[in-house]
């Protein structure tokens, strides 16, 4: 008989005798172990042997080598320890009793060992002082023996299987010990069809795992191999692969307590290991976990998504495979969670953020409690690097969208809890945005930035960063981004701003001058001068800035506003600094080569007195024109100070007066340049030339260049400006290049604004310079006087002809008109008939051109006749002359009835003069006695039609011995006087003649 160390002989009396007494025990018996084989412990067998092992190494203090082996078809898993003793029998031997109490081990309820059933019908197990034996078919064959025919019917019913662990024998005598160098070993004869070699692939499989879980197990001894577990402080290696890991451990609430199982209670601590991949490769590629479960500490069927595994004393349900949900598990499972930053924390920067929970749905209920979990203390828990090197919590922190650690750290001290650069990368988005880290992109960077206040340097520093960072899509975000410009201020925004370059004394004009709407960057922060390493200047422009030069700010709309708002700025109080910065920030920039137009002369200058006047309405202290103007006129002196302080170019360029300011249009549209009389110039010299049939198209003039301010002359001062006039090459372009204004056909068009206004209201020796003729103008002498001969030593003929001096008879206006008819009615001058003829033609064609009207001229009382004479025109007073309009009338009418019209309209003359045509004044007859004689029997008339190169006349001549005609005057009297012409023509147009080359040219004078 062998020896029975552990008892069994009395275990199995009882069971047996509790059988036959209740053989309804039996069957329970038999559904418990069925249950437990083909559910919660189908296949777990090796799970729960290495368990045990672990549970028997941990009550040793020790760790333990867990040896698999097969041999003879006998699979046998040996371990050192704890030896099995009485209790522990006892424990594999009853249903749901273990013999591992006060918190020790693993196992709970005694019923991991039936996991061998699935593999074994005969399971022993032998120890340093013995072994015990389960067998089915022995148990079968003793409840057959009992006689119970309730039993014999149920064992029937079962195919005659019986439980296999609920009767124990010891081992027999022959029975080997366990493997040398071990404490128990498990002997397990393989049931039919099962395969040895998948036992230890699943051995293999699952070795790693729970060496990691069971700190007690050593190692797996193989036959292919050992998987060994070490550990290095926070590190453990299980076989090739190492696992970073953190512990926890604590109490449970006693009031907690009471929703346990009785045989749970005793267990009032906690344990709990966090467990993930050493490996940084492994941890910052691995995918959102699919396959993992939660251990407790050997692994549940509870699948859970966290990117790390969590080891766990929980209360499990009897199969082992699913945690009971309670208040404890709740409690065990927050406290290992809030333990979870610290396993993150323990990582490098850049692997943190790949221990967040990736976004998913829970795999359980297990898994819901710890995501929230996780996720709550990670937080609010300090974790993540800072650029500073300080650890954050996600709650205050902040993480720029932009990779660049220098970026970084320019920025640390701007966005308060500025997450390291390494964490910015896309791919660490999703987790910081699970844990609520605010994500500072370049928009909300731009809005951050708005309002501070830096260095230049620090500015450019960070545009030069971003530069390189941003693509065009990014650039739009950065519209806000701040810029810092020259006179102090900080915009939101680059659009409109001016980047004019690295110019220190630009910067100091425009903080001085505080032009409200001057966008100009800070010198130093770009390159306004476009280089091609400008990387700063490019991104500002990307985002709306413009290069410009210093000098092409004079076209800036804000600065424009300020300079046509000083002077009401000056009158309005504004302080005196400003606009002295303001003048001095103009005449700067024309200085360094702006472009100074007609509009900067409303910048606002100092003049003599103290106060402010427009630049074009200030003469230079020592300029040409100050001793040329009224004192009290509308022009002011400027400052002498400021006239010291700048160049005297640019002061006049901004329309400050030396000599007189020259006007200059390309195109001007009308009279609408502020200049003297110039709507009456514009209607006497433009409209009328425009309004010909071959004129200009429209009323513009073509570029328009005056002097300006020719009123302001003093009266006293004329002969002194003639020669700053004459003198001054710009005036004599205003002039029209100094032509002989008089000597110019109307045709030609209308004369210049300049030569106009002088013509008309200049003063030459106390007269206008249209009442002078020059020294050898022989066509108006007599008319008009020669220009004093100190005038003509100082003044060239040229510049006199263009200011009006009189080269010829032209009549321009009305005036002109006026002034020529009483020049004709001077007795005393002597006006040889070809002159007055002349002037009769100048008035007639002014009539005929437009310049004069007949209804704003005074007709003369006295006028000049043929004879050089001047005769009265009033009929009240005599018989008034005629105006010639029949040449032959002048042949037989007195040259001191006669008025010449020249080469002009006798008609338009005649209505100019108020008097009569000639031809209306007279009745001429021919006496009879001629005879017709065909022109081409003529031979002296066809001589002198050839020599003439003109055709012959039609019809015939008649020819007269000796023509007489008779003249009737009824203004004189109506008395016939007898006339002796050689040739006339009759009002039929018939020729008569005494003489056949006269008659011919008679017939060809019309």
């Amino acid at each position: 008989m062998s020896p029975d160390p552990f008892g069994t002989t009395a275990l199995r009396r009882a069971v047996l005798d509790t059988w036959a007494a209740s053989p309804a025990r039996f069957r329970e018996d038999a559904n418990a172990e069925e249950d437990l084989l083909r559910g919660g412990y189908r296949d777990r067998w090796f799970v729960e042997l290495a368990q045990n092992a672990a549970d028997a190494a941990e009550r040793a203090g020790t760790t333990t080598v867990l040896r698999v082996r097969v041999a003879s078809e006998v699979l046998s898993v040996a371990n050192s320890g704890v030896p099995l003793d009485a209790d522990g029998v006892a424990g594999l031997a009853s249903l749901r009793a273990s013999a591992k109490r006060d918190g020790g081990g693993v196992g709970r309820f005694g019923v991991g060992f039936a996991a061998v059933t699935a593999i074994s019908d005969a399971p022993r197990v032998v120890t340093r002082g013995g072994g015990v034996v389960f067998d089915r078919a022995r148990t079968a064959a003793e409840v057959a023996d009992l006689g119970v025919p309730a039993l014999t019917d149920e064992l029937a019913r079962r195919d005659g299987a019986a439980p296999a662990l609920r009767l124990v024998w010891p081992t027999d005598a022959g029975e080997s010990a366990p493997s040398p160098g071990t404490d128990t070993e498990v002997r397990l004869p393989l049931r039919p069809g099962v395969d040895a070699g998948e036992l230890l692939a699943t051995a293999a499989a699952q070795a790693p795992d729970l060496l990691l879980a069971l700190p007690a197990l050593h190692a797996v001894d193989l036959p292919d191999g050992v998987v060994t577990r070490s550990e290095e402080g926070d590190l453990v290696r299980v076989g090739d692969r190492a696992w970073h890991v953190l512990r926890a451990e604590g109490t449970i609430p006693a009031g907690l307590l009471a929703d346990l199982a009785v045989e749970d209670r005793a267990r009032t601590g906690w344990r709990a290991t966090w467990a993930t991949p050493a490996s940084a490769d492994e941890v910052l590629h691995a995918p959102t976990p699919t396959d993992e479960v939660f251990h407790a500490p050997t692994p549940t069927d509870e699948r859970t998504t966290l990117p790390a595994r969590l080891l766990a004393t929980v209360p499990l349900d009897p199969d082992r495979r699913h945690v009971r949900a309670g208040a404890v598990t709740e409690h065990v499972l927050r406290a290992a969670a809030a333990r979870y930053p610290d396993l993150v924390r323990a990582r490098p920067a850049e692997e943190r953020p790949a221990l967040v929970p990736r976004p998913a749905l829970p795999a359980s209920a297990v898994d819901a409690t710890l995501r929230d979990a996780v996720l709550e203390a990670l937080r609010t828990s300090s974790w993540l690097p800072a650029v500073s090197g300080d650890d954050l919590a996600p709650a205050g922190a902040q993480v720029l969208d932009l990779e660049d650690a220098a970026l970084a750290d320019q920025l640390a001290d701007v966005l308060p809890g500025l997450v390291d650069t390494r964490l910015a990368a896309p791919r660490h988005a999703p987790a910081l945005a699970a844990v609520g880290v605010t994500r500072v992109g370049p928009a909300a960077l731009a809005n951050a930035l708005a309002g501070l206040d830096r260095p230049v340097g620090w500015w450019r520093a960070l545009y030069g960063r971003l530069a390189l960072l941003t693509t065009p899509g990014v650039r739009d975000e950065l519209a806000a981004l701040p810029v810092p410009l020259a006179d102090g201020r900080v915009v939101g925004g680059a659009r409109g701003v001016l980047l004019a370059g690295d110019d220190p004394a630009l910067a100091a004009r425009l903080a001085a001058a505080g032009v409200p709407g001057l966008r100009v960057a800070a010198p130093g922060l770009a390159d306004g001068g476009g280089r091609d390493d400008d990387t700063v200047g490019d991104l500002l422009v990307a985002l709306g800035a413009r290069r410009v030069d210093g000098a092409a700010l004079l076209a800036d709309p804000a600065l424009r506003e300020a300079v046509d708002r000083s002077v009401d700025d000056a009158e309005a109080g504004v302080d005196t600094e400003t606009l002295d910065a303001l003048g001095a920030l103009v005449l700067a920039l024309v200085a360094a080569g702006g472009d100074a137009d007609r509009g900067l002369g409303a910048i606002a200058l100092r003049d003599a007195e103290g106060g402010y006047r427009r630049a074009d309405e200030l003469v230079l202290p020592d300029g040409a024109l100050r001793g040329l103007v009224d004192p009290d006129g509308p022009l002011g002196v400027l400052d002498p100070a400021v006239a010291g302080a700048h160049p005297r170019h640019v002061l006049t360029a901004v329309g400050v007066l030396d000599g007189f300011a020259i006007l200059r249009d390309d195109e001007p549209a009308g009279p609408d340049h502020d200049l003297d009389d110039e709507e009456t110039w514009w209607a006497e010299e433009i409209d009328p030339v425009a309004e010909r049939p071959d004129g200009p198209d429209g009323d513009a003039p073509g570029p328009m260049v005056a002097v300006r301010d020719l009123e302001l002359v003093a009266e006293g001062r004329w002969d002194a400006a003639w020669s700053v006039l004459a003198g001054d090459r710009e005036v004599r372009e205003a002039l029209g290049g100094a032509r002989p204004v008089g000597a110019v056909d109307p045709s030609d068009g209308p004369r210049p604004y300049t030569a106009w206004w002088l013509g008309r209201h200049g003063r030459l020796a106390g007269h206008a310079p249209t009442a002078w003729r020059l020294p050898g103008a022989g066509a108006v002498d007599g008319l008009y006087d020669p220009v004093p001969s100190d005038v003509a030593a100082r003044l060239d003929p040229a510049f006199l002809a263009a200011i009006g001096v009189r080269t010829r008879a032209r009549v321009d206006s009305t005036e002109d008109a006026g002034d020529l008819l009483a020049r004709l009615a001077e007795p005393a001058r002597v006006v040889p008939p070809a002159r007055a003829a002349a002037a009769h033609a100048a008035l007639a064609d002014a009539v005929a051109a437009g310049r004069v009207s007949v209804a704003d001229v005074e007709p003369p009382d006295r006028v000049r006749t043929a004879d050089g004479a001047v005769h009265d025109a009033d009929p009240h007073r005599g018989v008034p002359p005629a105006v010639l309009d029949r040449a032959q009338l002048g042949g037989v009418l007195p040259p001191g009835v006669l008025v010449l019209p020249g080469t002009g309209d006798p008609a338009l003359l005649a209505d100019l003069l108020d008097l009569a045509p000639a031809s209306e004044r007279v009745r001429v007859t021919v006496r009879e006695g001629g005879r017709a004689v065909p022109w081409d029997e003529l031979p002296a008339a066809v001589a002198w039609a050839s020599a003439l190169r003109r055709p012959l006349p039609a019809g015939a001549l008649v020819l007269h011995e000796r023509l007489r005609v008779l003249v009737v005057d009824d203004e004189r009297g109506g008395a016939p006087v007898e006339y002796t012409p050689s040739a006339w023509v009759d009002d039929d147009g018939v020729v008569h003649a005494d003489d056949p080359v006269r008659g011919l040219l008679a017939a060809l004078a019309g």
